[in-house]
């Protein structure tokens, strides 16, 4: 049967999921459905990258590591992204870890596997190189974001990730993993947290964060989560065919 004419696979990887149907039909067989684990490890620093995963649900936290032990997140990849840039972008080792924080299911596929379907399937590269471009926007403006803006508007930016990328308003969260995520004292992040539940944005109980305010919440951020969200709409278009309702 003619690739063109096969049903196209159903995936809720939204990059996936923007590839022509028939390219996707050539990909599938190479990939092998897994479970993301709470605080599974995708990827490790300094250590080949044997395998790359496009998540289907929950998310992935990448770290950057200090001497001293402690982390701060650099970036954060769901269902519209993939873990294993630097396979993509011509290396084999990464010095930032991928760690599952909100458990989910993914697609895998070997490197190997993956290198040659880059050189066979063009629109695949091309593809993945525009996420590669959005992907480091989002790196850079957390940067720019941790050192200038304030931690209530970074937190709020942090939650607006979080949300986008989980189904419904609730997930799992600690004050001690955000802390870690913004490279902040636990101190600083309870405060502030605070201040976003007295407002009525959130509410917070026994380790799970719920987003009760979605718009609120996208007025107490900084223009740093807009700016992201509209390259990566830029490149996959909203989920819900509306019109962008986030600030600036």
């Amino acid at each position: 049967m003619a690739l063109a004419n096969q049903t196209p696979p159903r995936t809720r990887n939204r990059l996936l999921a923007a590839l022509p149907p028939e390219d996707l039909c050539r990909l599938w067989p190479q990939f092998e459905p897994v479970e993301l684990g709470f605080r599974r490890i995708l990827q490790e620093p300094e250590k080949p990258i044997t395998a790359v995963y496009f998540p289907e649900s929950g998310w992935a936290s990448m770290l950057a590591y200090l001497e001293d032990g402690d982390a701060a997140e650099v970036g954060l990849i769901g269902r519209d992204g993939m873990v294993g840039l630097p396979v993509l972008l011509g290396g084999d080792s990464d010095d930032l870890e991928a760690m599952v924080q909100a458990p989910g299911t993914a697609l895998r596929m070997d490197a190997a596997a993956f290198r040659e379907a880059l050189d066979s399937i063009p629109a695949f590269r091309t593809l993945l190189l525009r996420y590669a471009l959005v992907h480091l926007g989002l790196v850079a403006r957390t940067a720019a974001c941790n050192g200038r803006h304030q931690l209530d508007q970074r937190l709020a930016r942090w939650l607006l990730m979080a949300h986008d990328r989980t189904e419904g308003d609730e997930f799992p969260m600690t004050h001690e993993l955000m802390a870690m995520m913004l490279g902040v004292r636990r101190a600083g992040v309870t405060v502030a947290a605070g201040q976003l539940s007295k407002a009525g944005l959130i509410r917070y109980r026994h380790g799970r964060i719920e987003v009760t305010d979605r718009p609120g919440l996208e007025n107490a951020t900084c223009e740093c989560y807009g700016v992201v969200r509209r390259a990566s709409d830029a490149l996959l278009g909203r989920e819900d065919g509306t019109t962008a309702v986030y600030r600036r």
